[in-house]
């Protein structure tokens, strides 16, 4: 039978917090990791040990993650990742359209999609993409410079992976003036997103050039991906996301990650991190 731990963590982790999910999960003993990361080991995993246990930790603000023990980085092959609002802390359609004064119309139309209120995130992308007619394709660079920043941990997650032979996809819904940059600033192995059509004049036109990268079209990017990667098995693919056009995605990898996530997706995806950063993944691997 394969031992489980649970792995917690948060900013301001106390040894009350572990003490109390130890006794919730009936834990064997407790490793301290670092300052916000402890292993507690050898857990209950049945349904209703779990359901408690991450019930209370999310109510003390505590990310909990019931994990195989002794399984390593390396023995993952693929890492893919969402762009706006879990690489990066923006929406990069919402500050074009700041730019534009048309900022709430197109941050209702966004809040609504990644909700999962419209299905169609292809048609919601349009309706967003038409209402930036008209904006100097130069406001691109400007929110690239001024606004545009790495969520905690981004960094030292990628390297990491990177350092142990994963292979990193940045796959979005968003545009490919901003993945193609973070691409290269990264070095991620490769970037999947919407193409702005420019006008003649400079200015974005309101359209995208061919097809719409939506929840399927992130899922077969994927599946390609890990194949082209030798990632035969979903344990070997660790996938992040924050809304719901990133659940088809996130259905593919073991370690499927709710980022600072809609409610829709944390409650389908097995892992989630509410409170620390992206780095915190790598708190569930030993070694």
């Amino acid at each position: 039978m394969t031992t489980t731990n649970l792995i917690i963590q948060s900013p301001a982790l106390t040894d009350s917090h572990a003490e109390h999910l130890a006794a919730l999960s009936s834990a064997e003993g407790i490793v301290r990791i670092s300052q916000t990361a402890m292993r507690l080991l050898d857990v209950d995993t049945d349904a209703q040990t779990r359901r408690e246990t991450l019930e209370w930790a999310g109510d003390h603000h505590v990310d909990a993650a019931f994990v195989p023990a002794a399984r390593r980085l390396s023995d993952c092959r693929v890492l893919a990742m969402d762009m706006d609002s879990t690489l990066i802390n923006i929406e990069c359609i919402d500050e074009i359209a700041a730019y534009a004064g048309r900022g709430e119309q197109v941050a209702r139309i966004t809040e609504a999609a990644m909700r999962g209120e419209i299905p169609d995130f292809a048609e919601s992308l349009r309706q967003r993409t038409a209402l930036l007619a008209g904006v100097q394709a130069g406001v691109l660079d400007q929110i690239y410079q001024d606004r545009l920043r790495l969520n905690p941990g981004a960094e030292r997650l990628l390297a990491s992976a990177q350092a142990v032979g994963i292979k990193t996809l940045l796959v979005s819904g968003g545009f490919t003036f901003f993945t193609d940059r973070l691409r290269e600033r990264l070095n991620l192995s490769a970037t999947h997103a919407n193409t702005l059509e420019i006008g003649g004049d400079g200015k974005l036109t309101g359209r995208l050039l061919g097809e719409i990268v939506d929840a399927d079209a992130k899922a077969t990017r994927l599946r390609a991906f890990a194949a082209e990667h030798g990632a035969a098995q979903a344990d070997q693919i660790i996938a992040l996301g924050d809304g719901a056009n990133d659940l088809k995605m996130l259905a593919l990898a073991g370690y499927a990650v709710a980022y600072h996530a809609k409610p829709l997706v944390r409650q389908q995806a097995p892992y989630a991190l509410s409170y620390c950063g992206l780095d915190a993944v790598l708190n569930w691997f030993e070694g």
